[in-house]
């Protein structure tokens, strides 16, 4: 307990390296909080800025916690094409109302190797007109890859956009064989 007699939330964290750069993945005792593309020192160190202003306690490096280190094998196993699907505890705090609505629909009905538009995955939530707000939703994810957010294209057919870059978008959507792998 801290000072004001409530639980100190704990978040443990770890830099992994993948096919599509290093990624930070951050937990709190809930489940995964976080996950962060291209995580040089930079973007590192301003993302634990953010998890310990947002959860008042300094974010611990601890690969070998429990939890991180299964996401870390879960992670490998997803970009080596062994896992389709990822089983994490999430802790959902840092994303709330219709964001959170359209990120739970994405995570429970967009399965590996399919992809939805903007504008459909709005109607899935009761929001048919809610498409843009749909864009902003992927673009706040704080769970890119367990939350599917590059399974999310335009309508006509376009990719869209991503939050890790649009190449990024490119290679997870190769990985899962919806787009052919890239010749160079």
């Amino acid at each position: 307990m801290n000072s004001h007699g409530r639980d100190e939330q704990r978040v443990v964290w770890a830099v992994v390296d993948s096919s599509i750069g290093p990624l930070l993945l951050a937990a709190t005792g809930e489940g995964l909080v976080s996950v962060v593309f291209h995580a040089s020192d930079e973007v590192r160190d301003k993302t634990l800025e953010r998890l310990a202003s947002r959860f008042a306690t300094e974010p611990v490096e601890a690969p070998e916690s429990p939890l991180l280190t299964e996401a870390i094998r879960q992670f490998a196993a997803y970009f080596a094409g062994e896992r389709r699907d990822f089983e994490l505890p999430l802790d959902w705090s840092l994303i709330s109302g219709f964001n959170r609505q359209v990120l739970r629909e994405l995570a429970s009905g967009v399965p590996y190797g399919a992809v939805v538009g903007y504008g459909d995955l709005a109607r899935r939530v009761g929001q048919p007109g809610a498409a843009q707000a749909v864009g902003m939703a992927m673009g706040a994810n704080p769970l890119p890859l367990v939350v599917p957010c590059h399974r999310v294209v335009e309508r006509d057919g376009g990719i869209g956009g991503f939050g890790g870059g649009v190449e990024t978008k490119r290679k997870l959507l190769a990985l899962e064989g919806v787009l052919p792998e890239p010749l160079f």
